[in-house]
């Protein structure tokens, strides 16, 4: 199949990666555009975890202020270089992750993060809830645990969906970005601020 500048030019608009990428991994799925994205995401996944143990020692520190001063929040995004730091990519990214983090209040960046209290409460609601509701003893367990893997993935900023892109979460975004910039990006610290909270 012949792999059009439009087709190039289409899965570019859908991932953020490079020209010569895009065309690659069109080549590669036989212009098929949903496995060249997941093949771009995969390869973004590979960039990261390559990049994943860099410091990230430069970056910036981004601040959202929502509802006219009610709500507001700092995040720090860093980076290895500084040169990174002052792209417009990086920039919007920390914006949007400021933007995000007041919409949607994580609890933790990572799951590793998570109280441990916090867990067992749920936890132990959880295995009342099943319990209460008369599910059998060896039922209750895979129950609580796929509930517990739900509320994680709710209250880790990393594993929530992106608000501007519901299809991604927000390490899905990371590791675009990481992919695109070719080095090591990390959130290392969110606050959220809200008047009367």
């Amino acid at each position: 199949m012949k792999i059009t500048s439009q087709m190039v030019k289409e899965l570019r608009d859908k991932t953020n990666a490079g020209m010569m990428d895009c065309k690659k991994a069109l080549g590669e799925t036989e212009g098929d555009m949903e496995k060249a994205v997941d093949l771009l995401r995969q390869k973004g996944l590979a960039v990261a975890a390559k990049r994943a143990d860099r410091a990230t020692s430069e970056g910036v520190i981004e601040a959202y202020i929502h509802g006219g001063g009610k709500l507001g929040v700092m995040i720090e995004v860093g980076c290895e270089t500084d040169f990174v730091a002052k792209t417009d990519d990086f920039r919007n990214f920390a914006k949007d992750i400021a933007m995000h983090v007041a919409a949607v209040n994580p609890v933790s960046i990572s799951r590793e993060e998570v109280p441990q209290e916090l867990i067992d409460r749920e936890k132990d609601i959880y295995t009342k809830q099943a319990l209460d509701s008369g599910k059998p003893e060896q039922i209750v367990e895979k129950i609580v645990t796929g509930k517990i893997e739900k509320y994680l993935s709710e209250i880790c900023l990393l594993e929530q969906k992106f608000v501007k892109d519901p299809d991604l979460t927000v390490q899905d975004k990371l590791n675009e970005l990481i992919a695109k910039m070719g080095e090591n990006i990390s959130v290392k610290n969110i606050a959220r601020f809200q008047i009367g909270a």
